[in-house]
């Protein structure tokens, strides 16, 4: 059975973590992703990784054993074995959060009310989601209603991150943009990336 939040924003999110995390193959962990430094394995420790930090931000433990900003490229189990507990602590730690107050997080805006930090955690799973999807060419886990969540969200609290390189610079947004266009576009990602771009 999935852990769930409480959190529909974070749940959703994180099923499609899980969901293009079980999608992938061996031959997908190499290849390259929307984050240009990093291969499917390195964005796969990272966005793990991430989930984890907030997971020891809010209950003071289980935080990530190595730094999610330098992944390390290898894996010791299955992408599945790495994704899928650190999605269950997670839920598990929002589903304590008080939805009326303010949480801790691993962010340098420190605490936040508690929807914008489920929304954090929720940005984080649903973008690299997209970044591990694209990358082992599947179908796209980003719709446009759960990008319309996390555009807010992203609006919220992208800025200050980028000067840390935790994404690039917003990307100009199109005419007709879907909502997860402008999403991505505004995190500093092309819609259009394929593999042989």
């Amino acid at each position: 059975m999935t852990a769930t939040s409480t959190w529909t924003i974070l749940d959703r999110a994180h099923a499609a973590l899980r969901d293009a995390t079980a999608a992938l193959t061996a031959a997908d962990l190499g290849k390259p992703t929307p984050c240009a430094e990093w291969n499917v394995v390195q964005v796969l420790q990272h966005s793990a990784g991430d989930q984890l930090a907030f997971v020891a931000a809010i209950t003071g433990q289980n935080g990530p054993t190595e730094n999610p900003f330098t992944p390390s490229g290898v894996l010791a189990g299955t992408p599945a074995e790495l994704v899928e507990p650190t999605l269950t602590a997670s839920a598990a730690a929002f589903a304590m959060v008080d939805p009326a107050g303010t949480t801790p997080t691993p962010l340098p805006h420190g605490a936040l009310p508690a929807a914008t930090a489920a929304g954090a955690a929720a940005l984080d799973a649903g973008v690299h989601a997209w970044d591990i999807a694209i990358a082992a060419s599947q179908p796209s886990p980003l719709d446009d209603d759960l990008a319309a969540q996390l555009l807010p969200v992203a609006r919220a609290i992208v800025e200050p991150l980028r000067q840390y390189g935790a994404y690039a610079p917003a990307l100009e947004p199109r005419e007709n943009d879907s909502a997860a266009a402008k999403l991505l576009r505004y995190l500093g990602r092309d819609p259009l990336w394929t593999p042989a771009s």
